[in-house]
């Protein structure tokens, strides 16, 4: 019996077209990995396929789930037919974790959906933690307290609690380190053995290997059948700059949240030009050293000097000479964009308040900029955030930081969300700006794709180097 339905499904934003006519059919148990270059519509497909799309887009077509039709229905339709029926990860987990709410009780309360009585709730609720690989204590956590990977663990963990028939999962894997994603995948073969059927859009081949019983790509906007998962594709060109003299200097950088240590006495230094990765499991410590760098967390201790001079340890406190020499680029690049103005002019505002570019030359260099990362086409002031897929954003949250031209440039999982063609084309623009600009590159990610693009690569380990490896 046929679990979700799609037939002649079509996406467009206006006069673009997002999506053309397309249709497949899920099975209690099947696997149907679809792949796609960045912007492909992999996004726009898997919210179609629970009857919903983002602000600016209208769908055409029939979206059938266990029957019922998604498409033009009622809200309160809509929350009644997808209960328990058809679980969403996104590729961004802020859109479905409540900021001001902690994270258990959450769960406890999406676990009425298929338990009475509060015993029943709470002890399906720590199943569903346990399941996404989370550990007991982060209950009482508002989700800014966990960390990228812990984030989309999370919101795993809300999609797994309402036991759905239908699971379509948005990069599952984007954030992870090869621990947890091992972990993700044997979780997920279990349930699809257990008859929960998927549609996985994703650009890890591996996982796709791992568990697709059926494969597709979405090419030229249209769902087109493959028979096997592509052989991995690697970036080429760019070797290491070398390194000169240091450009950041780190001592002793101590970061507490009450009395937790997430980083302690952290040493670190970077050369102009270099590039280095930043690995190590999740919560390990890797974003919270990024965002103190940018003075975005403060530390409870140590110094950050940048060219020899001290940076106050608030962002809010430095002057724009020092605000434009360390950026940081999030992990999650769509909470980081105004939703309501083109990223455009969010990329070339940049240019114009950090180095003092006319509206004009910014928004002409802005744009030579995202060209160069495969984005367009633009023109003032762009699309506005949320007609652009994840990959999308984050290329454009890396244009947005390197208008500074920055002395230091920390970037979190900006390949996560990125197919090989783009992954590549962000890594020959990164590299540019270390050779043109001096920029020194940390890089935090569990990709190790990246291996060859970079100098060195450091672990973290619960807030501490633990090691350090010589890659060229």
């Amino acid at each position: 019996m046929t679990v979700l339905e799609i037939a002649g499904l079509s996406a467009r934003a206006g006069e673009t077209v997002l999506l053309e006519d397309v249709s497949l059919a899920l099975e209690p148990g099947r696997v149907l990995v679809v792949l796609g270059a960045s912007g492909a519509g992999k996004t726009t497909l898997g919210l179609a396929a629970t009857g919903r799309a983002r602000p600016g887009i209208e769908l055409s077509g029939s979206v059938r789930l266990a029957g019922f039709p998604l498409l033009d229905r009622p809200a309160s339709e809509l929350r009644r037919a997808r209960a328990g029926v058809i679980g969403h990860l996104p590729q961004q987990p802020s859109a479905v974790l409540d900021p001001v709410r902690r994270c258990g009780p959450v769960l406890a309360e999406l676990a009425a959906l298929h338990h009475d009585g509060r015993a029943a709730r709470l002890a399906a609720a720590r199943s569903a933690l346990a399941e996404a690989g989370l550990e007991p204590d982060l209950w009482r956590r508002f989700p800014h307290q966990l960390s990228g990977g812990q984030q989309q663990r999370m919101a795993l963990a809300t999609t797994l609690v309402t036991r759905p028939r239908v699971l379509v999962l948005d990069e599952p894997t984007s954030g992870l380190d090869a621990a947890n994603r091992t972990a993700l995948t044997t979780r997920l073969a279990a349930l699809s053995r257990a008859g929960t059927a998927m549609l996985i859009l994703t650009h890890d081949l591996t996982l796709a290997r791992a568990l697709a019983d059926d494969v597709a790509e979405l090419r030229d906007h249209r769902l087109v059948p493959s028979p096997a998962v592509p052989e991995h594709g690697r970036f080429e060109g760019s070797s290491a700059a070398s390194p000169t003299s240091p450009v950041l200097v780190v001592r002793g950088l101590t970061v507490r949240a009450g009395r937790t240590t997430l980083v302690e006495d952290v040493d670190l230094e970077l050369a102009a030009g270099s590039r280095t990765t930043l690995t190590g499991a999740s919560g390990a410590g890797k974003t919270t050293l990024g965002r103190a760098l940018a003075g975005l967390t403060p530390p409870a201790a140590g110094t950050i000097e940048v060219d020899g001079v001290r940076l106050p340890r608030l962002a809010r406190r430095r002057d724009r000479a020092q605000l434009r020499a360390v950026h940081y680029v999030h992990q999650d690049s769509r909470a980081s964009f105004d939703e309501f103005r083109g990223v455009l002019d969010q990329v070339a505002d940049t240019g114009r308040l950090l180095r003092g570019l006319s509206r004009a030359d910014a928004r002409l260099e802005a744009e030579e900029l995202l060209r160069s990362l495969g984005v367009e086409p633009l023109g003032p002031p762009g699309p506005r955030p949320g007609l652009l897929s994840g990959g999308q954003l984050q290329r454009c949250a890396v244009a947005r930081a390197l208008m500074a031209h920055p002395r230091v440039l920390v970037c979190d999982e900006v390949t996560s969300a990125l197919d090989a063609a783009n992954r590549t084309r962000l890594l020959d623009v990164l590299a540019a700006a270390a050779t043109r600009h001096g920029t020194a590159l940390l890089m935090i990610s569990h990709d190790e794709t990246l291996a060859p693009f970079v100098d060195r690569t450091l672990v973290i380990t619960d807030g501490r180097f633990s090691t350090s490896v010589i890659t060229h």
